[in-house]
């Protein structure tokens, strides 16, 4: 059986660590509130392997499951801040750089059919 998608077998190295370092960090959370697999699971609706992937970083676990934990964990405010426009340097500068200097007239459109 082969995979649709290869970022579930072999992720970029970046993205595997990334993935990784968020699954220790929200079983660090869940253990600093006395919190057990089954007690998120049963919070979040889904089973207690569905968290354990997402504390071992597992690739192929949805973007829902880790923001449903960082929820249960009281951590949610945080992934607010994730890709926030305004703390993008590389986009704002790559935003500037295709402003216009200043305005076209705008052409009335014709009414002739």
């Amino acid at each position: 059986m082969t995979a649709r998608n290869k970022l579930m077998i072999t992720p970029p190295y970046a993205v595997e660590q990334s993935l990784k370092r968020l699954g220790a960090d929200l079983r660090t959370a869940r253990l600093r509130r006395n919190l057990t697999l089954d007690d998120v699971a049963e919070k979040i609706g889904t089973s207690r392997r569905v968290v354990a992937d997402a504390e071992k970083g597992k690739p192929s676990t949805g973007a829902g499951v880790y923001t449903a934990i960082l929820w249960a964990v009281d951590l949610l405010a945080q992934l607010d801040e994730v890709a926030r426009p305004e703390n993008d340097a590389e986009g704002q500068t790559l935003a500037l750089s295709t402003e216009r200097a200043r305005a076209r007239v705008k052409k009335e459109l014709s009414n002739d059919f």
